[in-house]
């Protein structure tokens, strides 16, 4: 059996399947367990390297005129900006530039961006950038739609209202930002990180283009992999996983394993380059379809604590989790550590499951992230308080394992 035919079996359970065929048999949604359904919700991807020359026809397709392009300063140094307004300017396009994002995007940023957006006659929202960027640019689409601030969407389905086109260029390979249905944004009053899902933040058009992910600082790409890495494992091992996220979560694994660390080490080379893209993509449909987890949700408190890079705190958290999870759900990894290149060989789920954690903390390791928590600024007495933060965040409810403020204070305090 195929490690696919495997996770597939373990989403249709012991259907027989002359159970699952056939009108005569079954009426749509009668006698069949709600996991037997799946959607996958994924936007137009155009991908490649060059592909940014497609930008202006995109917003084109998706009936614009006017694009609010939004980036950041460190996107406009790099030039992408500039090639950026070129294409779309010689599609016959009037563009407006917000370069007011900060890692991390801030409530007050997305009102900000807003107000330039709602002041200047834009009628397309395109992302520019790394997540923050394209989290940014979905932040503003919320608000054009639907009013309000931005912090009274947390949660799930709250944007009722549709928004205008988005069309992301993502310039990193780790957030997945540009294909999913998630925003995450800043309560600066709170000091925590809200989540907003809504199928409506899907983008019409993802333009992935790798040229743009060799200006990445090495830092910003180590942790942008270890968190497309962790969409990755978190996605297939999550309650919501099914056949369509499965395939793409364990190829994503296996290309990010395989060439993050070359990326590091020849930053130029075109096909350690691609393989991240293609990676990062997979993970982020993957992640979008079948949510996250306890590294995701945990991550998102530190990041508003402190407002460190959120891939480098999954970077630490996710072997902990990893081997909290397995402690009582350990099949789910066996694939997984397979998919990273450790040898099966008949060896025991559980062992595999704790030889991929070790895997994750070596290429962390490898590629310059810290090992613990308190390294980047977390002390004991913030565990309390980003244990029941924690417990509110939407990426919880599709953790594999239940989880209490108890067993999320002791994976806090082991990352310490």
């Amino acid at each position: 059996m195929t490690e696919s035919e495997r996770s597939a079996g373990d989403w249709y359970g012991d259907a027989r399947p002359e159970e699952l065929v056939g009108p005569q048999r079954i009426a749509p949604g009668a006698g069949r367990e709600p996991s037997h359904l799946a959607k996958f919700h994924a936007p137009e991807i155009v991908f490649g390297p060059g592909s940014l020359a497609e930008l202006g026809h995109c917003v084109l397709r998706v009936g614009g005129r006017r694009p609010f392009l939004i980036t950041d300063p460190g996107l406009i140094e790099a030039g992408w900006v500039d090639e950026a307004l070129g294409h779309l300017r010689a599609a016959g396009l009037r563009p407006t530039v917000w370069h007011g994002v900060t890692p991390n995007p801030k409530d007050h940023e997305i009102a900000d961006a807003f107000e330039h957006y709602a002041a200047s006659g834009c009628d397309v929202v395109v992302g520019l950038g790394g997540g923050s960027c394209i989290d940014a640019a979905k932040g503003v689409a919320i608000l054009s739609g639907n009013g309000g601030t931005i912090l009274g969407y947390e949660g799930v389905d709250k944007v009722v209202h549709p928004i205008p086109p988005t069309v992301m260029v993502p310039s990193t390979s780790g957030t997945g930002a540009d294909v999913s249905q998630f925003a995450v944004i800043t309560d600066t009053a709170a000091h925590i990180k809200i989540t907003i899902i809504s199928r409506t933040l899907v983008p019409e058009i993802s333009v992935i283009d790798p040229r743009l992910l060799t200006t990445m600082p090495e830092w910003l790409n180590a942790a942008t992999g270890l968190d497309a890495l962790t969409h990755a494992i978190e996605a297939f091992v999550s309650r919501a996983h099914n056949p369509l996220t499965d395939n793409h979560a364990l190829h994503a694994v296996q290309l990010i394993t395989g060439h993050l660390l070359g990326t590091q080490l020849r930053p130029r080379e075109v096909s350690p380059r691609l393989a991240m893209a293609q990676g990062s993509l997979e993970a982020g449909m993957a992640f979008t379809n079948a949510i996250l987890g306890a590294t995701h949700a945990m991550s998102h408190q530190v990041g508003g604590l402190l407002d460190a890079p959120h891939g480098v705190v999954n970077g630490v958290l996710l072997p902990h989790v990893i081997r909290f999870n397995a402690d009582v759900l350990p099949r789910r990894y066996q694939a997984l550590a397979t998919a990273a290149g450790l040898a099966d060989e008949g060896a025991p789920s559980d062992v595999l499951a704790y030889a991929l954690a070790e895997k994750v903390r070596e290429l962390a390791d490898a590629v310059g992230v810290p090992k613990t928590l308190s390294s980047l600024g977390v002390t004991e007495a913030d565990v309390p308080q980003l244990a029941r933060t924690t417990l509110k965040d939407a990426c919880l409810a599709t953790n594999p394992r239940d989880v209490d403020v108890a067993d999320i204070e002791a994976l806090f305090r082991a990352a310490l």
